[in-house]
Parts: structure tokens; sequence; C-alpha cells
């Protein structure tokens, strides 16, 4: 029996005569749970041997990073994604529980084998290398389980799928995101994976590549390879912010012309570009649809009192829909012990901001100031998230922002 049939079999028994657990106004999160094995040498490694040095087991996957993030932070998201009754699996599905998450839409059988990725860094903490067994996640996270809960978008703020989806369970989310009116971010992964966003840049409301997945994206959405990543011409450190959008700019304006509307450019140590053909509030999520109890409310009522709207110098002006904006945000000095997972809590940290009902610039620093909490500790998620430290980042990142770019939207044809 193939895959796809023992899953139309499994479905039904595991769903039949149960009511689902989501809860009302939680973001929906589709994509991978991964026990990620950290190997981190305490000299520079040698080539043919081994090296002293620390292993451990670490909770990720980018999806399921960016919802522990967002439970950090107050929020409940909901999961969909798959697991095995394995070792790998049990101990991801055990921290899952314990942080009082449904566990309803998480795929459990005997038959997968728990994506597992082994990285092993430099002394510097940085990825020297990596092995990923993730083949689990496009074979069992299909359409139909994924289809199975379309009943949890109707209430959802957004959706977040990650590119460790097939291309077929890509397209099926986000086309039962648009029959629920859902917005969908889109995160791209990798390199490689990014360019899935070919077949559904036009449902896409939000994507966050960093620079290369940002070019392997203009490269599949315009059909050539005539983008090309900075480094391989470029020293980037002598750039300025202005030059290095400059540089990127076509990239950008081959995603907006395909119909993302918000395009967040991460760039590590630089900080982020906000692009998009609407100003600061082209976007907000109905107030019916927020979330602002507990934690997430705090953080709501401290960020409007810290960094209100009108706080933003020069910006009020970028407020017309037929417009293009950037928007630079500049990253925060911090003491990093490992970059892995900062990524993912921006975005997590963007997503709880948008779904308590801030708007795209405050919700943007949130997420750079949980970013700079992430790099400071082992983990990829902390333990615990300081409000009045995030708060005040926050706030920092918003006052350092600065308009790059805003006219009528060009066209990229010629370029």
């Amino acid at each position: 029996m193939q895959a796809h049939e023992a899953n139309a079999v499994l479905y039904p028994v595991l769903l039949r005569g149960r009511q689902l657990e989501h809860g009302d106004a939680e973001a929906v999160i589709i994509g991978g749970m991964v026990l990620d094995i950290h190997a981190t040498p305490s000299t520079r490694a040698n080539p043919g041997t081994t090296t002293p040095g620390k292993v451990c087991y670490v909770q990720g996957g980018v999806a399921r990073n960016v919802a522990e993030c967002m439970s950090k932070l107050g929020a409940k998201p909901y999961m969909i994604s798959v697991l095995g009754l394995d070792m790998a699996g049990n101990r991801l599905l055990e921290h899952w529980k314990s942080a009082g998450l449904s566990t309803e839409g998480i795929l459990k059988d005997k038959d997968i084998e728990t994506p597992v990725v082994c990285n092993i860094f430099d002394v510097n903490g940085e990825v020297a290398a990596g092995v990923a067994s993730v083949e689990a996640l496009e074979k069992y996270l299909t359409p139909d389980w994924i289809l199975h809960f379309k009943s949890t978008l109707l209430s959802a703020p957004v959706l977040m799928v990650d590119a460790n989806l097939s291309c077929p369970s890509l397209e099926a989310s986000c086309r039962m995101a648009a029959d629920t009116g859902c917005p969908v971010w889109f995160e791209p992964v990798s390199v490689t994976k990014s360019r899935r966003i070919s077949s559904i840049a036009k449902y896409v409301t939000f994507a966050s590549p960093n620079e290369d997945e940002l070019i392997e994206m203009a490269n599949a959405l315009s059909g050539g390879d005539g983008f090309h990543p900075l480094k391989e011409n470029h020293n980037k450190s002598n750039l300025s912010t202005a030059s290095l959008f400059q540089m990127l700019k076509p990239a950008v304006l081959v995603l907006l012309e395909k119909g993302i509307k918000v395009v967040l450019v991460t760039l590590g140590s630089n900080g982020a570009f906000l692009c998009s053909k609407g100003g600061p509030s082209c976007f907000k999520i109905p107030i019916e649809k927020t979330n602002r109890c507990g934690f997430v409310g705090q953080l709501y009522k401290t960020v409007m009192q810290m960094c209100p709207p009108n706080c933003y110098s020069g910006f009020l002006e970028l407020d017309r829909s037929s417009r293009l904006f950037a928007v630079h945000f500049p990253s925060l000095p911090a003491s990093v012990v490992r970059l892995t997972g900062a990524g993912d809590c921006l975005v997590g940290g963007i997503l709880t901001s948008i779904c308590a009902g801030l708007d795209i610039m405050q919700s943007v620093s949130v997420g750079i100031a949980v970013a700079k909490a992430v790099v400071e500790v082992e983990a990829n998620v902390p333990s615990a998230f300081s409000l009045a430290a995030i708060a005040d980042d926050a706030k920092s990142v918003l006052c350092g922002a600065k308009v790059l770019f805003h006219q009528s939207m060009l066209r990229t044809k010629g370029r």
C-alpha cells in the first residue's frame, strides 16, 4: 500500500467522532517538527578525526520553532505536522504537550521516521555543516491530512506555511486559506526549497526570505536565472544599507509584482528590509480575530504605549495603497551564543504581534527584539521572554527604522 493510500484509510479513523480542539482566533502553523542534533567543538575541528566538544538534542524545525516562540509569547498556535513513534518523535511530542499546546493536528504513526537534522557548528557558533533527514514531511504531511483541519482557519488571523511542505501540500494549504479569507505567511526554509513559492505566490500575503532565498525566489518566479547572490560579486560589509537595498530591489519587485503583498528580507546583523505595495498600515488583522489575552495582551498594551503608531517619524505619508515602500529596520547589539532559531523566532514574534492587533511596523520591531533574545541562548527558542526587555528593544528598533524607498510601483520588464 502506498503512503497516500494508507493515509486515506488512517485519517478518518483518527478523526471520526471527535470534535476539533482548536480555539478561536489563533494562528495556524503548517510545517516541520524536527529534532535537531547540535555538535559544537571546543576547539577548531580537524578533518578525518573526532574533536572534543558538546553534542545536544534541541527541539527544532522552522514551523515548530515559530509556533513554540509564539507560545512563549502567550499565543496558542494550532500546529499541523507529522511525527513518528520513535525516540525523536516522542521527545518532540512530550515537549509540545508540556507547553500546553494541542497535538490534534499532528499525525503520529509508527511508519513515519521523525525528521532529524544534525548540525555541526564552528567555534563561533555558526553552522559549518549539516545533514537533514526530513523526507517524512513530504511523504506524510499530505493535502489529505491538511484539509481535515480547514475549520481551524475560519477564525484564524493568519496561516503560516514553511517550504518543507511538498508543492501539492503548499498549494492545498494556500487554497484552503483563500477559501476562508485567511492571509498566508510563507517561510522559505532554505535556498533550494524557497523555489516552491512559484506555484503559490498569488496566495501569499507575507514572505520572509533572507538575501539568498530572495534571489532564488525571484529566479523561480521570473522563470530564469538572471538574479545572482550578492556575495558572488560584492563585499557586503562595505555596502551602505541604501546600496544593499538598491541591489536587492529588482528581486523584491519580482515578488511583489507576482502577488506577494509584503516581503520581509532578513539581513542577519544588518537588520531587515520591509517592502510592500502599500504603506505601514497596508495590513491589519480584523479586531474580531485578534488575541489579547494574558501575556499577548500585556505585550500589545506595552508596545502600544512605548511605540504608538503615531511615533513613526516621516512614515505617515507612505500610507497609500498604490505605492511601493521599503523601510530598513536595524538589528540590535547582542551577546551571541548561537544563531540558529533567530530567523524563526523573528517570524514568531512578528506573527504574535500581528495576531494581537499591532501594525506591521510595530510587529517587525517586536520580531527583531525577540530575535535578539534568541541569539543569546543555546536553545532554538528561549524558555521565557522578558516583556519589558522586548518592549524596550522594540522601541529602539522602531526609532532606528528609516524609509529607503517610496514611489509608484515599478514594472520589472526588461530588468
